[in-house]
């Protein structure tokens, strides 16, 4: 979609019909007042009670405290120009479900991990037949099934793929069907049938004596039969986490409930502001940490890889992954769950296509939005089916899709193509270290990363009364990105320079002499962009979505990744000796490219309010109702005299 769809343009006064039709929806297009009328206050009371009420629906824990403007004192302008913010209270349920991702990534990320060495190289001679090395070779790689490079970044690239692509229909389902709490549980119990199949025992002869059977298992690695049963658990763990995955991050956030900006005073004596945004990009940073301190536990999967065999690579995840069904049904009646309510993303849908009809489907019209406003179609004499805010929604909501589109390309920038991270490493000295090893930095990478920007950064920003805008994090990721790209150009090219092989390293049976812990510069500038650029489009996707979207609008957003995984595809056939350093630099090029076009076209993002809220625009329709009852008293006059 284009700007134009996203943005409609500036007007000067609130009163013009051509304006936002909402207090605050744009900073620089709407000027909200800076004392509150004491009887618009208390309907906008009314209705955030009403609404933090109904945030309790699906829960078996009724609504007990009552959320007043006392407790919650709204901000006057001047303070909300002035004051520091901070973020809330992170709710304990929130820290629960940051465990259940935990527990799921680490699954996840765990038998990833191992992946393209299962899939690329064959059983190592002198192994022990799992799939692990000869103790005196500490320089050469794991491998099971022998399909080669190309063959082993295509089936990489579609676990990525369908793992990205399988959320929109969880988030449909979720939010249209069964409510996401139910499907986070959908999505466990089927990547705990693949991680069965993975690592699943059967009997020998003698009772006592058993063997693993599942795609790694040692007999069946020898008789060169893993393929069929892998690639079963390979597709039953991709669905199970495509359902899970896109549920998690708003039930997460939905536990933080008076997403409102309220005034507080510390014991410090500072009054500060205590701000939504900031909260929620808080709370996100956390549930990232959580994410990454799951992906970390692929380090010790690529150790045992090596060292162990596959079999147990794959057993010790599903361990960590049988978690999940404790931790969901201990936190069951704690956590807030909403019911599915289908009539928003139907509603959308519509809107969206009656936009495209009245402006003829030309997307640039610069009306696109203002053509299906109720006010606009009242005075045509119709009804809309939709409020202002649904118009605002639906708005925000491409515009957020809009932004997401850039994903892809910075993806290919985070820890490159397919598999040539692993393939790099594998070329290059070891000294025992896995070849996988390094890539698996970048969840360590993360974890140590988060809370220096939440503790220390963010804050530290907020008093010096920085703003670092939405826009402004994500680019700055992008830039950090490209450099991770270039750093692994360099690499790669000395890899070539110096390898016994030349430009044939990837298949050369001798090393580069240097060493594969020079890949760290890359995987950790590639890991701290994704703090700037994951966690804000997962804010983006939150808080511009309708309430029972936005499931759908998170699963929007890791449709790029499968998007990503598709553009990788298409590069397979460059992922191989001698054009490896091209792997590398064109992502980078056009990530350079993409990000100036992006600064470019978004920049007023930074400055858009974070999150729209009911109350903002009945206030609105209510001053419209007084303008014209006042119309009509006028006319009434001019009749009688």
């Amino acid at each position: 979609m284009s700007a134009y769809l996203a943005r409609e343009p500036t007007a000067q006064v609130v009163n013009n019909v051509e304006a936002e039709e909402v207090v605050g929806l744009s900073v620089h297009d709407v000027v909200e007042p800076a004392t509150v009328d004491t009887e618009k206050e208390h309907h906008v009371q009314s209705v955030v009670k009403d609404d933090v009420a109904q945030s309790h629906v699906g829960s078996e824990e009724s609504a007990t405290d009552v959320v007043d403007l006392e407790r919650y004192p709204p901000p006057t302008e001047e303070e909300r120009k002035t004051l520091r913010k901070v973020y809330d209270t992170v709710p304990w349920t929130a820290w629960t479900l940051c465990f259940v991702e935990l527990a799921e990534r680490a699954s996840y990320y765990g038998v990833k991990a191992v992946f393209n060495n299962f899939l690329q190289f064959p059983l190592p001679a002198g192994g022990n037949g799992a799939g692990a090395i000869d103790p005196s070779k500490p320089n050469s790689h794991a491998g099971a099934l022998g399909l080669g490079i190309q063959a082993a970044s295509a089936l990489t690239l579609l676990f990525t793929f369908l793992a990205y692509v399988i959320p929109i229909f969880g988030a449909w389902w979720a939010d249209t069907k069964i409510g996401r709490y139910p499907a986070i549980i959908y999505g466990v119990l089927i990547g705990g049938v693949a991680h069965i199949i993975m690592s699943t025992f059967s009997r020998r002869s003698s009772i006592f004596e058993y063997e693993l059977v599942g795609g790694a298992a040692p007999a069946v690695l020898q008789a060169g039969k893993g393929v069929a049963p892998f690639l079963i658990s390979f597709f039953l763990l991709a669905i199970g986490a495509g359902i899970f995955k896109p549920n998690v991050a708003p039930t997460l956030i939905d536990q933080y409930q008076y997403q409102r900006e309220y005034t507080k005073v510390l014991k410090s004596g500072e009054k500060v502001l205590v701000d939504p945004e900031t909260t929620i990009s808080h709370i996100l940073l956390i549930f990232y940490a959580f994410v990454n301190v799951g992906a970390f536990f692929s380090i010790a999967v690529v150790y045992i890889e090596k060292y162990r065999g596959f079999w147990l690579s794959f057993l010790a995840p599903g361990i960590v992954y049988f978690l999940l069904p404790v931790l969901l049904a201990v936190m069951y009646k704690r956590t807030i769950r909403k019911k599915p309510i289908g009539s928003d993303l139907t509603r959308f849908t519509k809107l969206t296509i009656a936009a495209l009809k009245k402006s003829k489907g030309n997307i640039f019209s610069k009306n696109f939005w203002y053509n299906v406003k109720p006010t606009t179609l009242a005075e045509q004499g119709k009804v809309a089916g939709w409020s202002e805010k649904d118009v605002s929604d639906a708005q925000r909501t491409w515009e957020a899709v809009q932004i997401f589109l850039y994903i892809p390309i910075w993806n290919l920038n985070d820890g490159g193509v397919g598999s040539v991270q692993s393939n790099q490493g594998a070329a290059m000295t070891s000294n025992g270290a896995p070849n996988d090893l390094l890539n698996n930095f970048n969840p360590l990478t993360i974890i140590v990363v988060s809370p220096i920007m939440a503790q220390f950064v963010y804050p530290f920003l907020q008093r010096k009364g920085i703003k670092f805008g939405r826009i402004n994090r994500m680019t700055f990721g992008f830039c950090l990105a490209i450099a991770s790209g270039v750093i692994g150009a360099i690499v790669q090219y000395r890899v070539y320079e110096t390898s016994p092989c030349g430009y044939n390293a990837s298949t050369c049976d001798e090393v580069s002499p240097i060493s594969i812990w020079w890949q760290i510069p890359n995987v950790s500038l590639g890991a701290i962009s994704e703090i700037f650029v994951n966690v804000t489009a997962y804010e983006l996707a939150y808080a511009r979505a309708p309430e029972n979207m936005r499931a759908t609008v998170i699963a929007i957003f890791l449709f790029m990744t499968a998007l990503s995984s598709a553009l990788g595809e298409i590069l397979v056939p460059a992922i191989n000796d001698p054009t490896l350093v091209w792997a590398w630099a064109a992502p980078a090029i056009a990530l350079f490219v993409q990000t100036v076009l992006f600064w470019w076209r978004h920049r007023h993002v930074n400055e858009d309010v974070f999150m729209t809220h009911k109350e903002d625009f009945e206030s609105i329709n209510t001053d419209k109702v007084d303008e014209a009852n006042a119309d009509e008293s006028k006319a009434d006059e001019k009749k009688e005299g």
